[in-house]
């Protein structure tokens, strides 16, 4: 059954005069904390600067509108740069836009089949490996705008950049350096300065003014991309192209994986935060919707940003309305004042973006990874080094088969299969920790085939180990499952093959303490009606029991 409850309608309720001004206050700050890196991640993904305010007035809207979070700020982020950029190079803008609503599909999609509780719990390592390995790539495509280096061509690949990068270290502009490294200090002391006006804006501020009264030789947005247009574009279809689909499927897959990943994230922070419960599946189908418009009016990827969203939360948001003032916010900026960003100097939003790689990195949890697991630091370090160096893309995909396996690695180690012959602990001990092991004999010609943990393909294996290294066949053997929370279909093969061998062998066959799963699922293969209802137990000391009745019967 599909989940889709927004958050904005069952807070409006409950609306009222004192948070709408909590909503507004907070809104604006976080409009204004949005305003240059939505213009920076544009450019960085190597789109128009206006596609990114496109992209947070509409598509964050959207998404505080029908998401499944109070207090979530979306719009374009820093996760997207990489993949983003390698479409447009590959594709042109049409193609993003393509790509970009295939992946609203996925989204909404993901979060119509309930998808949204599972992606939450992707391993952290691998998510720590291609977070930070996006950092490093956003950090090396700015180092040319940071340090004013001339020249084009530009390598895609990262070695590739550093060897270019090398190779053009005489041509750097000094007074590039210098607005990109005044901009990193505003950006990370501004708030030394003040506490309502972000660090980004004042550095924004402050470098535009110094290039342009005092004439400094830089580049700026205007001389790189042209003069930006301050206006909504009608909205179109025209960039569809079906002969496109196969090919950017894979791509879109990449921007519907990490958005929902870096949404769900933020929700999770921002739910931690303020003790409440968000609604993940509602949060990606607002998020499909959201990234459905946006291609319409020539938008790029949305998705939940956590700095934003954590902004928004320490100045006080309490609902959805807060993220809809910050796309208004967002809207109007760019009307009105829209022309003049083309003076805007490009080592500025490159400054931006190094410490948001920075942040980005989160350098602290890489190297407290090293002291967990060595399978926790290989996966890491494969993911980290498969993004810098393959693919954003191979990544995603690498993470999805690895978190898959180290989950079935990891629940196949918590299930066990032993024999018992002489005695065995009652079914009593292990519920209560103020019940002593009570021991049960077990009679000779009985014997106990215990398992322990989920019974699935991950331990088939070792179930077919456990046979194999059985000696004398007993005259009756009781199966214990007490402790089987789940039986898949590979779980059902074995033990039907288990229970055929012993019908060879002329072993009586007893079940005990099934729960409801697998007991249900045995039922629909007709293994329990072979077995037959007087052979399967509560618990072991009925199956004891009953064991003992037949064992007089074969005597």
């Amino acid at each position: 059954m599909i989940s889709f409850r927004p958050k904005f309608f069952d807070t409006i309720k409950k609306y009222n005069q004192q948070k709408f001004f909590a909503d507004l206050s907070s809104g604006v700050i976080v409009g204004i904390v949005a305003l240059p890196l939505s213009i920076a991640f544009a450019i960085a993904s190597g789109v128009a600067p206006e596609k990114g305010l496109i992209t947070a007035a509409i598509g964050g809207f959207i998404i505080s509108f029908l998401g499944g979070s109070k207090v979530q700020i979306a719009g374009p982020t820093g996760a997207f740069i990489v993949v983003l950029y390698s479409i447009v190079e590959q594709y042109g803008i049409e193609g993003l836009l393509m790509a970009t609503f295939m992946a609203g599909l996925m989204m909404l999609l993901m979060g119509a089949i309930r998808l949204g509780g599972i992606i939450q719990y992707m391993p952290y390592p691998i998510i720590i490996g291609f977070t930070s390995g996006i950092a490093v790539i956003i950090f090396s495509t700015q180092v040319q705008y940071f340090f004013g280096i001339a020249g084009e061509g530009l390598p895609a690949d990262f070695a590739g950049k550093v060897v270019y990068y090398f190779n053009n270290v005489s041509t750097v502009n000094w007074y590039a350096a210098l607005i990109g490294g005044l901009t990193i200090l505003f950006t990370v002391y501004g708030s030394k300065i003040s506490r309502k006006i972000p660090g980004t804006l004042m550095a924004i501020i402050v470098s535009t003014l110094l290039v342009t009264f005092f004439n400094i030789p830089v580049a700026t947005i205007g001389s790189s991309f042209g003069t930006l247009t301050a206006e909504i574009p009608s909205p179109t279809l025209a960039w569809i192209d079906l002969s496109l689909v196969r090919e950017l499927f894979l791509p879109a897959f990449t921007i519907a994986m990490l958005g929902s990943i870096e949404s769900l994230l933020s929700m999770m922070v921002s739910d931690g935060v303020k003790n409440t419960r968000s609604r993940p599946d509602t949060e990606l189908m607002a998020h499909g919707v959201a990234n459905l418009c946006t291609p319409l009016f020539g938008g790029i990827p949305a998705c939940g940003a956590v700095a934003r969203t954590m902004t928004n939360v320490r100045n006080g948001g309490q609902t959805p309305v807060a993220g809809m003032v910050h796309s208004v916010f967002i809207l109007l900026i760019l009307l009105v004042f829209g022309k003049w960003a083309r003076h805007i100097p490009m080592a500025t939003l490159a400054g931006i973006l190094f410490v948001v790689s920075y942040n980005m990195s989160e350098w602290r949890s890489f190297k407290a990874i090293f002291n967990n697991t060595k399978s926790d630091i290989t996966v890491l370090l494969t993911t980290f080094f498969l993004t810098i160096f393959l693919d954003i893309s191979v990544a995603i995909q690498f993470g999805l088969v690895l978190a898959a396996f180290l989950f079935v690695k990891r629940v196949s180690e918590t299930s066990d299969v032993k024999v018992f012959k002489n005695d065995i602990v009652d079914e009593k001990s292990h519920m209560s920790d103020d019940i002593e092991d009570e021991k049960l004999n077990i009679p000779q010609g009985i014997e106990v085939f215990q398992i322990k943990g989920p019974f699935f393909f991950g331990v088939a294996n070792r179930f077919e180990e456990a046979d194999k290294e059985l000696g004398e066949k007993p005259k009756i053997r009781i199966i214990r499952m007490s402790r089987v929370p789940f039986i898949d279909s590979t779980g059902v093969k074995n033990l039907n093959s288990f229970l055929l061998k012993s019908r060879n062998d002329h072993v009586h066959i007893i079940l005990s303490g099934l729960p409801p799963q697998p007991y249900l699922t045995l039922k629909k293969q007709g293994i329990i009606d072979r077995i037959g209802k007087e052979n399967v137990c509560i618990n072991i000391e009925q199956a004891l029991e009953r064991a003992k009745m037949c064992l007089e019967l074969y005597k």
